[in-house]
Protein backbone atom coordinates (compact mmCIF):
# COMPACT_ATOMS: atom_id res chain seq x y z
CA UNK A 1 0.00 0.00 0.00
CA UNK A 2 1.38 3.43 -0.88
CA UNK A 3 0.96 6.62 1.09
CA UNK A 4 0.43 8.57 -2.13
CA UNK A 5 -3.07 8.23 -3.50
CA UNK A 6 -3.36 7.60 -7.22
CA UNK A 7 -4.54 10.62 -9.17
CA UNK A 8 -8.12 10.28 -10.39
CA UNK A 9 -7.07 10.80 -14.01
CA UNK A 10 -4.09 8.45 -13.90
CA UNK A 11 -4.47 5.21 -15.83
CA UNK A 12 -1.87 2.48 -15.67
CA UNK A 13 -1.03 0.51 -18.82
CA UNK A 14 -2.99 -2.44 -17.45
CA UNK A 15 -6.11 -0.27 -17.35
CA UNK A 16 -5.90 0.66 -21.02
CA UNK A 17 -7.72 -1.33 -23.73
CA UNK A 18 -5.61 -3.61 -25.90
CA UNK A 19 -6.22 -1.36 -28.90
CA UNK A 20 -4.56 1.57 -27.13
CA UNK A 21 -1.68 -0.57 -25.91
CA UNK A 22 -1.17 -1.88 -29.43
CA UNK A 23 -1.08 1.67 -30.77
CA UNK A 24 1.45 2.70 -28.11
CA UNK A 25 3.58 -0.34 -28.93
CA UNK A 26 3.87 0.33 -32.66
CA UNK A 27 4.55 4.02 -31.97
CA UNK A 28 7.34 3.10 -29.55
CA UNK A 29 8.84 0.61 -31.98
CA UNK A 30 8.77 3.13 -34.84
CA UNK A 31 10.23 5.94 -32.73
CA UNK A 32 12.91 3.61 -31.39
CA UNK A 33 13.96 2.63 -34.90
CA UNK A 34 13.94 6.28 -36.02
CA UNK A 35 16.08 7.30 -33.03
CA UNK A 36 18.56 4.55 -33.86
CA UNK A 37 18.85 5.77 -37.45
CA UNK A 38 19.28 9.35 -36.18
CA UNK A 39 22.10 8.24 -33.86
CA UNK A 40 23.85 6.45 -36.73
CA UNK A 41 23.57 9.53 -38.95
CA UNK A 42 24.81 11.79 -36.15
CA UNK A 43 27.81 9.55 -35.58
CA UNK A 44 28.59 9.48 -39.30
CA UNK A 45 28.33 13.28 -39.53
CA UNK A 46 30.65 14.04 -36.61
CA UNK A 47 33.13 11.17 -36.32
CA UNK A 48 36.49 12.05 -37.80
CA UNK A 49 35.76 15.76 -38.28
CA UNK A 50 39.00 16.67 -36.53
CA UNK A 51 40.97 14.31 -38.76
CA UNK A 52 41.12 11.46 -36.27
CA UNK A 53 39.63 7.99 -36.36
CA UNK A 54 36.50 8.15 -38.58
CA UNK A 55 35.00 5.31 -36.53
CA UNK A 56 35.09 7.23 -33.26
CA UNK A 57 33.44 10.54 -32.30
CA UNK A 58 35.51 12.72 -29.98
CA UNK A 59 35.39 16.06 -28.20
CA UNK A 60 37.62 17.56 -30.90
CA UNK A 61 35.19 16.42 -33.61
CA UNK A 62 32.39 18.41 -31.95
CA UNK A 63 34.62 21.48 -31.60
CA UNK A 64 35.61 21.37 -35.27
CA UNK A 65 32.00 20.83 -36.37
CA UNK A 66 30.76 24.02 -34.72
CA UNK A 67 33.77 26.33 -34.47
CA UNK A 68 35.94 25.01 -37.28
CA UNK A 69 39.48 23.71 -37.28
CA UNK A 70 40.98 27.20 -37.29
CA UNK A 71 43.20 26.13 -40.16
CA UNK A 72 42.68 24.99 -43.70
CA UNK A 73 39.41 25.34 -45.59
CA UNK A 74 35.93 23.97 -45.07
CA UNK A 75 36.49 21.75 -48.08
CA UNK A 76 39.68 20.34 -46.60
CA UNK A 77 37.99 19.75 -43.24
CA UNK A 78 35.22 17.80 -44.98
CA UNK A 79 37.61 15.77 -47.13
CA UNK A 80 39.75 14.86 -44.13
CA UNK A 81 36.71 14.23 -41.93
CA UNK A 82 33.17 13.04 -42.75
CA UNK A 83 33.76 12.91 -46.54
CA UNK A 84 37.08 11.05 -46.29
CA UNK A 85 35.55 7.81 -47.53
CA UNK A 86 33.78 9.37 -50.51
CA UNK A 87 36.87 10.04 -52.62
CA UNK A 88 40.07 8.06 -53.25
CA UNK A 89 43.01 9.49 -51.29
CA UNK A 90 44.82 10.75 -54.40
CA UNK A 91 41.77 12.64 -55.67
CA UNK A 92 41.11 14.18 -52.26
CA UNK A 93 44.76 15.24 -52.00
CA UNK A 94 44.54 16.84 -55.43
CA UNK A 95 41.52 18.90 -54.38
CA UNK A 96 43.21 19.99 -51.16
CA UNK A 97 46.36 20.89 -53.07
CA UNK A 98 44.35 23.00 -55.53
CA UNK A 99 42.85 24.94 -52.62
CA UNK A 100 46.26 25.48 -51.01
CA UNK A 101 47.65 26.78 -54.31
CA UNK A 102 45.01 29.49 -54.49
CA UNK A 103 42.00 27.74 -56.04
CA UNK A 104 42.65 29.14 -59.53
CA UNK A 105 40.21 28.85 -62.44
CA UNK A 106 42.53 26.93 -64.77
CA UNK A 107 43.17 24.23 -62.16
CA UNK A 108 39.44 24.02 -61.52
CA UNK A 109 38.60 23.43 -65.18
CA UNK A 110 41.40 20.90 -65.79
CA UNK A 111 41.55 18.88 -62.56
CA UNK A 112 38.86 19.78 -60.05
CA UNK A 113 35.65 19.95 -62.09
CA UNK A 114 36.06 16.45 -63.61
CA UNK A 115 36.51 14.97 -60.12
CA UNK A 116 33.51 16.83 -58.74
CA UNK A 117 31.34 15.81 -61.69
CA UNK A 118 32.36 12.18 -61.20
CA UNK A 119 32.25 11.94 -57.41
CA UNK A 120 30.15 14.74 -55.94
CA UNK A 121 27.49 16.18 -58.24
CA UNK A 122 24.96 13.43 -57.60
CA UNK A 123 24.46 14.93 -54.13
CA UNK A 124 26.05 18.41 -54.22
CA UNK A 125 24.55 19.82 -57.42
CA UNK A 126 22.52 22.44 -55.55
CA UNK A 127 19.19 20.63 -55.71
CA UNK A 128 19.28 19.73 -52.00
CA UNK A 129 19.21 22.85 -49.77
CA UNK A 130 20.58 20.83 -46.85
CA UNK A 131 23.83 19.97 -48.65
CA UNK A 132 26.66 22.24 -49.75
CA UNK A 133 26.33 23.33 -53.37
CA UNK A 134 29.55 22.50 -55.25
CA UNK A 135 28.16 23.24 -58.69
CA UNK A 136 30.40 25.84 -60.36
CA UNK A 137 33.55 27.66 -59.31
CA UNK A 138 31.71 30.46 -57.52
CA UNK A 139 29.91 28.01 -55.24
CA UNK A 140 33.07 25.98 -54.69
CA UNK A 141 34.97 29.12 -53.68
CA UNK A 142 32.66 29.47 -50.69
CA UNK A 143 34.02 26.26 -49.17
CA UNK A 144 37.65 27.05 -49.93
CA UNK A 145 37.61 29.81 -47.31
CA UNK A 146 39.02 29.28 -43.83
CA UNK A 147 37.13 26.64 -41.87
CA UNK A 148 35.09 28.40 -39.18
CA UNK A 149 32.65 25.57 -38.58
CA UNK A 150 28.92 25.60 -39.20
CA UNK A 151 27.73 29.13 -39.98
CA UNK A 152 25.18 30.87 -37.78
CA UNK A 153 22.30 30.81 -40.26
CA UNK A 154 22.74 27.09 -40.84
CA UNK A 155 22.67 26.59 -37.06
CA UNK A 156 19.48 28.64 -36.83
CA UNK A 157 17.85 26.56 -39.57
CA UNK A 158 18.88 23.26 -38.00
CA UNK A 159 17.96 24.51 -34.51
CA UNK A 160 14.31 25.18 -35.26
CA UNK A 161 13.97 21.90 -37.16
CA UNK A 162 15.43 19.95 -34.22
CA UNK A 163 13.40 21.80 -31.59
CA UNK A 164 10.09 21.33 -33.39
CA UNK A 165 10.77 17.72 -34.32
CA UNK A 166 12.25 16.48 -31.05
CA UNK A 167 9.69 18.35 -28.94
CA UNK A 168 6.98 16.38 -30.72
CA UNK A 169 8.90 13.10 -30.34
CA UNK A 170 9.35 13.58 -26.61
CA UNK A 171 5.74 14.72 -26.24
CA UNK A 172 4.68 11.33 -27.60
CA UNK A 173 7.21 9.53 -25.40
CA UNK A 174 6.13 11.47 -22.32
CA UNK A 175 2.45 10.84 -23.01
CA UNK A 176 3.01 7.09 -23.26
CA UNK A 177 5.43 6.99 -20.32
CA UNK A 178 2.84 8.92 -18.28
CA UNK A 179 0.90 5.65 -17.91
CA UNK A 180 3.86 3.97 -16.20
CA UNK A 181 3.81 3.51 -12.43
CA UNK A 182 6.80 5.13 -10.74
CA UNK A 183 7.43 6.41 -7.25
CA UNK A 184 8.32 8.99 -6.11
CA UNK A 185 6.16 11.01 -8.48
CA UNK A 186 8.71 13.83 -8.68
CA UNK A 187 11.20 11.42 -10.22
CA UNK A 188 8.71 10.47 -12.92
CA UNK A 189 8.10 14.16 -13.65
CA UNK A 190 11.86 14.74 -13.81
CA UNK A 191 12.30 11.93 -16.33
CA UNK A 192 9.58 13.44 -18.54
CA UNK A 193 11.09 16.93 -18.34
CA UNK A 194 14.75 15.89 -18.69
CA UNK A 195 14.90 15.48 -22.50
CA UNK A 196 13.48 18.97 -23.02
CA UNK A 197 16.13 20.47 -20.76
CA UNK A 198 18.80 18.46 -22.58
CA UNK A 199 17.42 19.58 -25.95
CA UNK A 200 17.71 23.26 -25.01
CA UNK A 201 21.21 22.71 -23.58
CA UNK A 202 22.32 20.74 -26.63
CA UNK A 203 21.19 23.31 -29.18
CA UNK A 204 22.27 26.27 -27.06
CA UNK A 205 25.82 25.01 -26.80
CA UNK A 206 26.12 24.73 -30.59
CA UNK A 207 26.47 28.50 -30.58
CA UNK A 208 28.51 28.70 -27.38
CA UNK A 209 31.17 26.30 -28.67
CA UNK A 210 32.11 28.99 -31.19
CA UNK A 211 32.95 31.29 -28.26
CA UNK A 212 34.48 28.78 -25.83
CA UNK A 213 35.44 25.30 -26.97
CA UNK A 214 34.89 23.43 -23.65
CA UNK A 215 31.14 23.96 -24.09
CA UNK A 216 31.48 20.97 -26.45
CA UNK A 217 31.51 18.75 -23.36
CA UNK A 218 28.05 20.06 -22.48
CA UNK A 219 26.90 19.41 -26.06
CA UNK A 220 28.02 15.80 -25.71
CA UNK A 221 26.49 15.42 -22.23
CA UNK A 222 23.16 16.93 -23.32
CA UNK A 223 22.97 14.64 -26.34
CA UNK A 224 23.75 11.64 -24.14
CA UNK A 225 21.10 12.79 -21.65
CA UNK A 226 18.45 12.92 -24.37
CA UNK A 227 19.39 9.45 -25.52
CA UNK A 228 19.32 8.07 -21.98
CA UNK A 229 15.92 9.66 -21.28
CA UNK A 230 14.50 8.22 -24.50
CA UNK A 231 15.87 4.75 -23.77
CA UNK A 232 14.62 4.76 -20.16
CA UNK A 233 11.07 5.86 -21.04
CA UNK A 234 10.97 3.41 -23.96
CA UNK A 235 12.14 0.43 -21.90
CA UNK A 236 9.95 1.15 -18.84
CA UNK A 237 6.87 1.72 -21.00
CA UNK A 238 7.31 -1.49 -22.99
CA UNK A 239 8.08 -3.52 -19.87
CA UNK A 240 5.14 -2.28 -17.81
CA UNK A 241 2.79 -2.51 -20.79
CA UNK A 242 3.36 -6.17 -21.59
CA UNK A 243 5.74 -7.93 -19.18
CA UNK A 244 4.68 -7.05 -15.64
CA UNK A 245 1.49 -7.18 -13.64
CA UNK A 246 -0.24 -4.06 -12.38
CA UNK A 247 1.23 -2.55 -9.18
CA UNK A 248 -0.64 -3.07 -5.91
CA UNK A 249 -2.23 0.42 -5.70
CA UNK A 250 -3.70 -0.02 -9.17
CA UNK A 251 -5.06 -3.48 -8.28
CA UNK A 252 -6.63 -2.15 -5.10
CA UNK A 253 -8.24 0.69 -7.02
CA UNK A 254 -9.60 -1.80 -9.54
CA UNK A 255 -11.05 -3.88 -6.72
CA UNK A 256 -12.70 -0.80 -5.23
CA UNK A 257 -14.31 0.07 -8.56
CA UNK A 258 -15.59 -3.48 -9.01
CA UNK A 259 -17.25 -3.35 -5.61
CA UNK A 260 -19.06 -0.05 -6.21
CA UNK A 261 -22.87 -0.47 -6.30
Amino acid sequence: MTDIKLHQHYLHFSELPYSMRSLYTVVLMTLGLAYLFAAIYLFHSYAGRAGGNPMMMTYNDVVVAYSGSGKGSRLEAALRGPMSTMLPADEASALIGWVEMGADKDGYEKNVKPTLDKRCMSCHDGSNPHLVNLNGLDNLKKVTEKDTGTDIFTLVRVSHIHMFGLSFVFFLMGTIFGHAYMRPVWLKCAVIAAPYLCLVADIGTWYLVKLYHPFAWLTIAAGAGMGASFAFMWAVSMYQMWFTRAPQPVLLRSDDKSNVG
